[in-house]
């Protein structure tokens, strides 16, 4: 939908592995940091979407987990609005918040995204994961399987119990190798993705890894599942991002110059499609430029869901930056890369910058704001002016089960 919403601030803390720091405390550090940048004081606040999705599982808190944290900061009163939608939580979370604002309800809400997902029991871990298809039909996930071994043309052993890896990785490898048959896409041009993004990574003081991998170290890195390397798996990771989201009224009386505008975000949920071309992708992001009055030519730059190197692919197709099936091309060539045509996860993405689930889409709309207003320091995206947030999660059938794609502009 059109948004008339603008951010204020943003906070974000370092993702990675925080086995010794509390989830409210993340979120806390993320959260006076976005204040802070805001220079808002917490009793502006008037209601605050707090996205979580894994917290029942890791920690066992259930229910009141906004409230949990809010409280330890001394907020309360105000709307709490829990939220968890698989890996796009927190950006339906920022699509709700700016949803309210836009229709008047509130002049400055919080968004939060906050997961800690490092656990001593692997196994805990995976089974995060495990819960983001449909539980009660044994036959979905499998069912998923045998459609995309289909399109690799391959059979796919369903019975298979393997606990060495999240089901994800099995759903990625299988997309791989589909999209490696219909398009010719080649496993360098797959590894060339996590390449690209390590060495933006290695540019972000708060991504997971900053270490540059070349094509070559990203091939003979250890295999999850062929063909996928582990460096081109999105690693589980700990960590928290917020943004605050303020009416154009309220950014007025602050006095907000160069202020970023969020000019669409459309939630779409998976569907039942005719077209087997036809995706939750790709109708989010069509609409999400039509509410916006932008196309693809207009973008400076764009965070998306690389939970795999493929995925990054696969989504350059939804965004409309190149022919459809031209994605392995399109990063060999370096038009996704700083400096390319359209820099694509100047942040690392999830391969680099790290995937904590909750966090993730309000970590895109972090590097997205600084972005615009040239705060990103080595990995800056020079003249940016519309950025783009593309986020999915979840999987029913052989889609997405929830995606969110967010459009954010420069005004001044």
């Amino acid at each position: 939908m059109k948004m008339n919403a603008y951010v204020a601030g943003v906070g974000m803390t370092r993702f990675g592995k925080h086995l010794d720091v509390r989830l409210k405390h993340l979120a806390g550090e993320a959260i006076r940091e976005a204040l802070a940048d805001a220079r808002i004081a917490p009793n502006e606040i008037q209601a605050a979407y707090m996205g979580n999705a894994a917290a029942g599982v890791m920690q066992g808190q259930e229910m009141i987990r906004g409230q949990a944290v809010l409280r330890d900061l001394g907020i309360g009163k105000i709307p709490v609005v829990n939220v968890e939608n698989a890996c796009a939580t927190s950006s339906t979370a920022f699509n709700q918040a700016c949803a309210m604002v836009t229709f008047g309800a509130y002049d400055t809400v919080l968004v939060c995204g906050y997961e800690k997902l490092f656990h001593a029991d692997k196994m805990k871990s995976f089974l995060a994961f495990d819960g983001a298809v449909d539980t009660e039909n044994p036959e979905g996930l499998k069912g998923a399987l045998k459609l995309l071994g289909a399109e690799a043309g391959e059979l796919v052993d369903v019975e298979s119990d393997d606990k060495s890896r999240s089901v994800f990785m099995d759903i990625y490898a299988y997309m791989s190798k589909a999209h490696m048959r219909k398009y010719g896409t080649t496993r360098e041009q797959i590894a060339a993705v996590t390449a690209k993004n390590s060495r933006h990574g290695a540019l972000n003081p708060r991504a997971q890894f900053q270490t540059v991998m070349t094509v070559e170290e990203v091939l003979a890195a250890r295999e999850i599942i062929w063909p996928l390397t582990l460096p081109m798996c999105s690693p589980i990771g700990d960590g928290a991002a917020a943004v605050l989201v303020v009416s154009e009224r309220k950014a007025k009386a602050m006095g907000l110059s160069r202020r970023v505008r969020v000019l669409s975000s459309a939630l779409v949920s998976g569907f039942d499609a005719d077209d087997k071309d036809s995706s939750v992708g790709t109708v989010a992001v069509n609409k999400a430029y039509e509410s916006a009055g932008v196309g693809p030519k207009d973008l400076s730059l764009a965070e998306v869901h690389d939970a795999s190197a493929t995925s990054e692919i696969v989504a350059y197709d939804y965004l409309g930056i190149c022919a459809k099936g031209d994605g392995g091309r399109l990063v060999e060539d370096g038009v996704t890369a700083l400096g390319g045509r359209i820099p694509v996860n100047a942040s690392g993405g999830l391969l680099r910058k790290g995937h904590p689930i909750g966090a993730t889409g309000a970590a895109q709309i972090v590097e997205l704001t600084e972005q615009l207003w040239g705060r990103s320091g080595a990995r800056q995206v020079q003249g940016a002016r519309i950025g783009l947030a593309h986020n999915g999660g979840g999987m029913i059938g052989r889609d997405a089960a929830a995606t969110v794609v967010s459009i954010l502009g420069l005004e001044g």
